[in-house]
């Protein structure tokens, strides 16, 4: 067990270098297509999922935005394991997306992977949450983003429990927690 923490733990180092070095070398593609855009934030309607699109200028989400959710959910960074605010959380509840307030997770798919991330072995609802190709840090992985707005959330790997043998290990600054209310 105690292996397999280290090599977490060396994972996750590796992955906020190559993210400081990714997000120091060029502009990420989503800042390129947002800036292009006017200021005025515009919805569209996706295709075949009923979501509506959030899109908005790279100032929009940076006003909106603290320095290290922008780098994360909108440069594709990470935050450092076992930091974020959510990764230990046992509260009863939802997380929203911290971009569009989307809920993407529920409390009660989390588990403790671990791996020092907020980790659910499902989304609300798999609608809600895109996988793309990640060939970042020498390493071939599916990155997830949230499906309205395009949030970078994280990864998603095959090693976690039943039912769905899923593990969306989920940066904690790509998230707002919002605690169930009682019926």
């Amino acid at each position: 067990m105690n292996y397999i923490y280290i090599v977490m733990l060396s994972i996750g180092l590796l992955a906020i270098q190559c993210g400081k070095s990714a997000t120091n070398s060029t502009t990420n593609t989503k800042t390129q297509n947002t800036t292009t855009m006017q200021d005025e934030p515009k919805k569209e309607v996706a295709e075949n999922d009923g979501l509506e699109k959030v899109v908005k200028t790279e100032a929009e989400w940076k006003a909106q935005l603290s320095d290290i959710e922008y780098r994360v959910a909108r440069e594709d960074g990470t935050e450092r394991a076992f930091t974020g605010r959510y990764w230990n959380l046992k509260d009863d509840g939802t997380y929203h997306c911290v971009c569009c307030d989307l809920p993407l997770f529920d409390s009660k798919t989390k588990y403790a992977s671990g791996s020092g991330w907020p980790a659910f072995y499902a989304p609300i609802e798999d609608k809600y949450v895109d996988e793309k190709l990640d060939k970042s840090a020498g390493m071939t992985r599916a990155e997830i983003e949230c499906k309205r707005c395009g949030c970078h959330l994280g990864h998603v790997f095959d090693d976690g429990p039943k039912p769905t043998g899923l593990r969306y290990c989920v940066n904690s600054v790509s998230l707002k927690f919002k605690e169930r209310e009682e019926k």
